[in-house]
């Protein structure tokens, strides 16, 4: 009886998965238009598109740090229609910095892909007497607690980027939290603070105009689009890479051949030259690897995160 059941059950999945889709496809970004994780959806969304034969919809939830999307995605159908754009400070990070978090990002979600790697930037004003990543840690140490430096909010990547460096580099840059990116960056160009950490693409067009100087890059190797900012690991800091990352999530226990489906339909996307070029804007390196290959990466990153921010004490009530 028991045989009868599960086979009747693998027929049903692969019935729907073959049909699938049959209605458009909703991707929610727990995020506010036109920010990274919200463009980055939007670039694969009519591509992504074609290739269904079906609607991709973005649809933005705001709210709690990209909390109130997930749980949304995380309590929805798991039948593919339905997806989560997950953004790493939501998925590795607020899981340790909330007090209460209204999703499990393991027990919770069937990771599909990863879309994108963007490195890290720390950019200054001009009249910080530092020109690279080494000169501002000796500054910092000879100065100590005299440096601050804004986010766009508290536990984001950007934020544990920078209690990482104080970690690594036995710094004491102060950490000023904002409402979002461009308040900080605001701040910095017109020198109310030295520093912001941020994404490439939220500080290019400060960059060519020469309000701000970048000092170094948490990528692997130097990014094309800054070729002359150095990576942390070039200033002396071993192995720190660190890259926040937007991917696609749909609900647990979504069937496997509807993720499966995703992943190489939105791989086969990324490798569309406009869209390529859309994410180098971003400062978003395309990526598109397997569903596996992207559940190691969370469940490493959580880990990872975990013990950052208990050295950090950072705690949102």
């Amino acid at each position: 009886m028991l045989r009868f059941v599960l086979f009747a059950l693998f027929l049903a999945t692969n019935a729907t998965a073959q049909t699938w889709p049959v209605k458009p496809v909703k991707i929610v970004v727990p995020f506010s238009p036109g920010g990274f994780a919200d463009s980055g959806a939007r670039a694969i969304s009519d591509k992504l598109a074609a290739r269904l034969g079906q609607s991709v919809v973005i649809e933005n939830r705001v709210g709690a740090s990209g909390n109130i999307g997930a749980e949304a995605v995380a309590k929805s159908a798991p039948d593919g229609y339905t997806l989560l754009l997950g953004f790493d400070g939501t998925m590795v990070i607020n899981p340790h910095v909330f007090a209460k978090i209204p999703f499990d990002t393991l027990r919770d979600f069937a990771p599909v892909t990863k879309l994108g790697d963007a490195p890290s930037l720390v950019v200054a004003h001009p009249s910080v007497p530092a020109n690279d990543l080494r000169e501002l840690i000796a500054l910092a140490k000879a100065k100590p607690g005299s440096l601050s430096y804004g986010t766009s909010g508290t536990g984001n990547t950007p934020h544990l980027v920078g209690e990482m460096l104080n970690l690594r580099a036995g710094t004491d840059f102060q950490h000023i939290p904002y409402k979002g990116g461009a308040q900080a960056i605001a701040d910095a160009v017109g020198g109310q603070i030295p520093l912001v950490f941020t994404a490439i693409a939220s500080a290019q067009g400060f960059l060519r105009a020469g309000k701000l100087k970048a000092l170094g890059v948490t990528s692997t190797a130097r990014v094309a689009a800054l070729p002359d900012v150095p990576t942390f690991i070039e200033s002396g800091l071993p192995d720190f890479v660190v890259n926040s990352w937007i991917g696609i999530l749909a609900p647990a226990k979504t069937p496997r051949p509807i993720v499966e489906r995703l992943q190489r339909d939105i791989a086969a996307v990324l490798k569309d030259p406009d869209v390529q070029a859309r994410y180098a804007v971003l400062g978003n390196e395309p990526v598109g690897n397997t569903p596996d290959e992207y559940a190691a990466q969370i469940k490493t990153d959580l880990a990872q995160w975990g013990v950052i921010v208990k050295r950090a004490g950072i705690r949102i009530e």
